[in-house]
């Protein structure tokens, strides 16, 4: 599954988040390393050292004791001051300043990294330019976004984003929408077709009537719900919090029994920087954002890591059919001579002139196959309107008839012995008292849809199921096609809901697929309501848990493998993160093979592989399980 070229994010990125407390922090870092360095030294006083590192300590102090108040939690910050305040009271005064200087380093890091993580989200997706060339009475002039009004033509060439969303007024471009959708071929703009903020005209140029501008975007609109989503914590991220709170009173009580056997303040410190659950914590977090920021990248919006959590452990998914799984309008599929002395195209010919003025649907689809094949139509120059029926026409001076069985029997043309079939649409043409031939319409498939629900069976998913209000010969006959496991026809929006209720009963976890409107109820009533083609639709973006922001069937494989990447790479982090390296420092330290120093160092391992583990989610290549060859 390819995937679009993202550029780099800039050089300075760093460097934009070093705010001013960040310098602060950096500075108070080095000032306490440096009383360290020149007590050690014997250049400075003990009380000097000691108001050194209360100066370091006082935000670890400031913000464990707000954690603790308002939030109910202990966190490293209370755990690295009582191990240096047991360190200085026990006369460890050396090792307890280290263990103080690597801690702080260590925070510093953890907290500038995810930062970086959550400004990546903008550098994976792109950005907006501030200014844009706008056409107005009849001069071109360069505005700032601010000042672009709705109605406003803007104008793009060749290489520049679009700055607004809008339509197409004039011109034609290749543009890339990477951005936005996740298709990494352009897609050819032409008069009228919408155009995004944030993608790039490759090739051309355009003027843009502008609809929605600045903050009312799609590309805003999606920034703020991927910033957004890392609030929303995934059950396995609650689960660590409660863990780290039922742990915190089993800790003091290990360290006051080890201390009460062995009276040693310096193994008591040493163990303290181990045992702080807190840092279960860090295992979650960062793997959300950089997953959340990788799917956005591929035109997936997931609203959270609750549902990024939920979708990885779905194993039925079922799918509204029309408009989802297919096009949800009809296309001439076979054409049937019952006059061998007419050809198919010469039957197609007369059909699309015959239904020219009409305004029906399966009129449309008669009139689109004939211009798609670059026939000319011809002009009735009689119409009649038979309602339930069909349509009589005069057509090159003959009487011609377009409609169903029943009508035909009605007109007293006998040759109607194919029947109407419950599985598709048939209209049949006749004239001079014969039926001349039958078009046989159907709502045709997605390309892509079976391979998309193979490679999800493949994935794991025990069962894909087709949820349709098309009459139940229809909604088979595709559900065969696509390898359904289930087919329930006939259904209304109530219907659906109702269905997606029974399978959660039976013991599934749902993933329903929709529109995001019409299939309101059955989304919300789902674990993981997903809704295809958001771009642009406000209530579908809004509306689900996972949004794709277009109709490509392979992008839910592509989430659901994401989502499962995602919910390994959290299990590896409390795994191997978190447990393996504190079992054994644990054990290192009971056995007195190393000290609170060399504990300070090795604390700085579990944060460097959580994030390092965590960030490649960024960047990976990220497969279905059927074809992941890792």
């Amino acid at each position: 599954m390819s995937t679009p070229t993202i550029n780099p994010a800039p050089s300075n990125a760093l460097l934009d988040l070093m705010t001013r407390e960040r310098w602060i922090e950096v500075a108070r870092i080095v000032i306490t390393a440096l009383m360290i360095f020149l007590y050690s030294r014997g250049i400075l006083p003990l009380p000097v050292l000691l108001l050194a590192l209360a100066f370091g300590l006082y935000p670890l102090v400031k913000i464990g004791l707000l954690d603790l108040i308002h939030e109910r939690k202990i966190g490293t910050e209370i755990f690295v001051t009582v191990a240096t305040s047991i360190a200085m009271l026990g006369g460890e005064y050396v090792a307890g300043s280290v263990l103080l200087v690597i801690i702080l380093i260590a925070e510093f890091i953890a907290d500038l990294n995810t930062d970086r993580a959550r400004a990546s989200i903008k550098a994976l997706i792109g950005s907006v330019p501030q200014t844009a060339l706008v056409r107005r009475n009849g001069n071109e002039i360069s505005l700032a976004l601010s000042e672009i009004n709705v109605g406003d033509v803007v104008i793009v060439r060749a290489g520049e984003k679009i700055p607004v969303d809008g339509i197409v007024r004039g011109g034609d471009a290749s543009v890339n929408q990477a951005p936005i959708t996740g298709e990494s071929i352009p897609v050819e703009k032409v008069p009228g077709t919408p155009v995004f903020a944030g993608t790039v005209v490759s090739l051309g140029a355009l003027d843009v009537e502008t609809q929605k501008v600045g903050g009312d975007t799609t590309y805003s609109r999606i920034i703020a719900l991927v910033e957004q989503a890392d609030e929303q914590q995934a059950p396995v991220q609650k689960l660590a919090d409660r863990v780290a709170g039922i742990l915190i009173p089993v800790v003091f009580v290990f360290l006051l029994v080890v201390y009460l056997v062995t009276r040693d303040i310096r193994l008591i410190v040493t163990l303290l920087i181990f045992t702080s659950p807190a840092e279960l914590g860090l295992a979650t977090p960062l793997v959300m954002i950089a997953a959340i920021a990788r799917a956005a990248r591929a035109g997936i919006l997931v609203k959270g890591g609750i549902h990024l959590e939920q979708l990885a452990k779905v194993d039925l998914i079922a799918f509204d059919k029309t408009g989802t799984l297919t096009f949800g309008r009809p296309e001439v599929s076979r054409i049937e001579r019952l006059d061998q002395t007419i050809s198919e195209a010469e039957l197609l010919r007369l059909a699309a002139g015959i239904e020219r003025r009409s305004s029906h649907p399966l009129a449309k689809a008669v009139v689109d196959a004939v211009l798609a094949k670059g026939i000319e139509i011809p002009e009735p120059t009689d119409f009649e309107v038979i309602a339930g029926r069909g349509v009589r026409v005069t057509l090159e001076n003959r009487v011609f008839l377009a409609g169903n069985a029943a009508f035909l029997t009605e007109n007293g043309i006998p040759e109607t012995s194919l029947g109407e079939r419950k599985d598709q649409t048939v209209v049949y043409i006749a004239s001079d008292g014969r039926a001349l031939g039958v078009l046989h319409l159907a709502d045709t498939l997605r390309p892509g849809a079976k391979a998309a629900i193979a490679a999800l069976k493949a994935s794991g998913i025990k069962r894909v199921v087709m949820l349709t209000g098309d009459h139940a010969a229809i909604g088979q006959r595709i559900g065969a096609e696509l390898g359904m496991d289930e087919v329930f026809a006939d259904l209304l929006p109530d219907a659906k809901l109702e269905i997606i209720r029974k399978l959660q009963a039976q013991g599934f976890k749902v993933a329903m697929v929709g529109d995001g409107i019409n299939d309101a109820p059955a989304l919300a009533v789902a674990e993981v309501g997903i809704a295809m083609g958001a771009a642009g639709t406000q209530a579908a973006l809004e509306a689900a848990d996972v949004a794709l922001m277009t109709d490509d069937i392979a992008k839910i494989t592509e989430a659901r493998a994401i989502a499962r990447r995602a919910y390994r790479t959290i299990q590896e982090n409390l795994f191997v993160g978190v447990g393996v390296v504190h079992i054994l420092g644990i054990t290192a330290a009971l056995l007195r093979l190393i000290g609170p120093i060399e504990a300070a160092i090795i604390h700085l391992g579990p944060d460097i592989l959580v994030f390092l583990n965590s960030v490649k989610l960024l960047t990976v290549r990220i497969m279905p399980k059927s074809t992941e060859s890792a």
